[in-house]
């Protein structure tokens, strides 16, 4: 499809310091910050945990369980977020002297999400616990909690998606979106809840002389923040003041080498060097191999990665993880296709055509893989997505992406009001959602969503847009620019990273490993030619560049550091271009 390129402006009046970068002035006054302090990445600069609803509560109940030394069992989900927060939930738990603490994720083939009736069972069966605390789930857990009470087992919620018109009745529920929480940033993932949750526990041990009492060291709980931005970045909740802290911080302990095992295995298999490591090495190459586990099996095979104290045990298990991630990508593809496909040939090159919102099904489809199969075809046609498989008996399962300004969950939300009974459960946030309808439901849901997208959307929202920061100046084609918006990182969803644009004369240009394309451009500011790549540019099929050696092109790109056998050049990544 092609994009419009347009350029951010702001009539922001910025109080940014003289001595910054006029290019990383712009920059941030195109994100609409123009106070230094929005700027600090300092733990001393973390919003404070108290705000937090009924974080007292669960710490007074955390610190009875210790006292009593009672079986915690940590109930997680099956994504990158509900790893990280179970293995942090885990290891501060035993930082903090707890010596029963065991972990269960739902086999999302079988249970599906969340705390259920029958995760309660199979908890009770495995691990006889006496508190259940959830994490990255469990706001919408009614029955599973009821059922857990039943059982005289205690609940803390620890959760950070929306809350449904009723809520668990659970001993106490930490969500930064639940109904009258205060916390100033409701943009936390679940590790970033339950991370809160620990530090707010830690402090309460140490009002009660805990440590000195049971005689244990007080644990630094930063040690455990490179799960913490780990988390963060592949759940691509946005990355606000708060977040951008937790990231960085964490991103700070991985380039100092003192990542947990787990995290360093991941990083070594990725091909990544974890000195340079950014928060988009994060999201596209760790997360996806973390991701893998619970998309194709056992998410416990992730955690125990994350959980891993020696690099030999770390190593065994990413290598597991790449091989799982490698069978997932092959999955994947096959579905992209199959789905393509299965959508009227016609309708790929006539956009006003395309469904306002797209639902697509087939019975082959593995369900851990739907979830990135919508996000495909919500890329490739800037289109709300639900992509189906089969679930249990006659239901089917959907996973759920958006784009910019349309909010998915409550996209079903109005469905499920308008048509009882069509959604047989639900739940998300704005930008992902998944839900689970009738097989025989399929086609009048299929309609709803397009017609309840079509009500809530404007033409603009459907358009192809790429943002940019604007050109860039003769002097600052450099490596010095691109290292110095390297290391005002984390950039990521709702603080993107810096993209600029310009004509170019394409000098030369090549395809490499079939898919890419290798460009030499030039332009009156770059006065000699500058190699660029554009990622995924060239279709496998007929392997020919869609543009013309000596021609003029519209190019969006972000500036890199390539290096190579020692030599360090400045490269464009090639976000979109365009015959100009």
């Amino acid at each position: 499809m092609k994009k419009n390129i347009i350029r951010r402006s702001t009539s922001l009046e910025s109080k940014l310091p003289d001595n910054l970068h006029p290019v990383l002035r712009r920059i941030y006054k195109n994100r609409d910050i123009n106070d230094v302090n929005v700027l600090e990445k300092s733990l001393q600069k973390l919003l404070p945990y108290h705000a937090l609803k009924n974080i007292n509560q669960a710490v007074e109940i955390l610190f009875h369980s210790l006292q009593q030394q009672e079986k915690i069992l940590i109930i997680g989900d099956f994504d990158a977020d509900g790893a990280t927060s179970t293995t942090v939930a885990v290891k501060c738990l035993k930082m903090l002297g707890a010596e029963h603490v065991n972990f269960l994720v739902p086999d999302r083939f079988k249970y599906g999400y969340g705390l259920t009736p029958e995760i309660v069972h199979k908890a009770q069966q495995e691990y006889s616990p006496d508190l259940i605390v959830t994490v990255d789930n469990g706001i919408s857990s009614i029955d599973g909690v009821e059922a857990a009470k039943s059982s005289s087992i205690k609940v803390i919620v620890t959760d950070h998606h929306l809350a449904g018109k009723s809520l668990p009745n659970a001993d106490a529920i930490v969500n930064p979106n639940q109904p009258l929480d205060e916390f100033e940033s409701k943009n936390l993932a679940g590790v970033g809840v339950i991370f809160y949750v620990m530090l707010a526990l830690r402090s309460y041990l140490r009002e009660q002389n805990w440590f000195n009492n049971q005689k244990i060291k007080e644990p630094n709980l930063g040690s455990v923040l490179d799960i913490v931005a780990l988390g963060t970045v592949a759940d691509v909740v946005p990355l606000d003041f708060n977040n951008r802290i937790l990231v960085n911080q964490g991103l700070k302990r991985i380039r100092a080498g003192s990542a947990c095992p787990g995290i360093q295995a991941l990083i070594e298999v990725s091909n990544r060097n974890y000195k340079n490591l950014v928060a988009s090495d994060m999201g596209f190459c760790i997360g996806p191999r973390l991701n893998a586990a619970g998309r194709l099996e056992d998410m416990a095979i992730g955690i125990s990665c994350l959980l891993s104290e020696n690099m030999q045990e770390a190593r065994q298990y990413a290598n597991q993880l790449n091989d799982l991630n490698q069978e997932r990508r092959a999955i994947e593809s096959q579905m992209q296709q199959e789905a393509l496909q299965t959508l009227d040939n016609v309708l790929l090159d006539e956009t006003d055509d395309i469904p306002s919102g797209i639902s697509i099904y087939d019975a082959n489809w593995h369900q851990g893989v739907i979830g990135i199969l919508a996000s495909r075809i919500k890329d490739k046609f800037h289109r709300p997505v639900i992509v189906f498989a089969n679930g249990d008996d006659d239901e089917i399962k959907g996973s759920a992406r958006s784009i910019n300004h349309i909010h998915i969950r409550d996209v079903l939300d109005h469905i499920a009001t308008l048509r009882p009974g069509l959604i047989k459960k639900f739940g998300g946030h704005a930008m992902a959602a998944g839900l689970t309808i009738n097989k025989s439901d399929f086609e009048k849901l299929k309609q709803c969503f397009d017609e309840e997208v079509q009500r809530v959307t404007k033409p603009e929202y459907l358009e192809q847009v790429v943002y940019s920061d604007g050109e860039l100046m003769q002097n600052e084609f450099s490596i010095t620019l691109a290292e110095l918006l390297r290391n005002a990182e984390p950039w990521g969803q709702a603080f993107p990273e810096p993209v600029f644009d310009g004509k170019f004369k394409l000098l030369q240009q090549r395809v490499v490993g079939e898919k890419h394309l290798k460009l030499v451009l030039k332009n009156q500011a770059t006065i000699e030619g500058i190699d660029a790549i554009a990622f995924n540019a060239i279709s496998p099929e007929d392997q020919s560049s869609p543009l013309m050696t000596g021609s003029d092109v519209q190019v969006a790109f972000k500036l890199d550091v390539n290096e190579f056998r020692g030599k360090r050049n400045l490269q464009l990544l090639v976000e979109y271009f365009e015959p100009a």
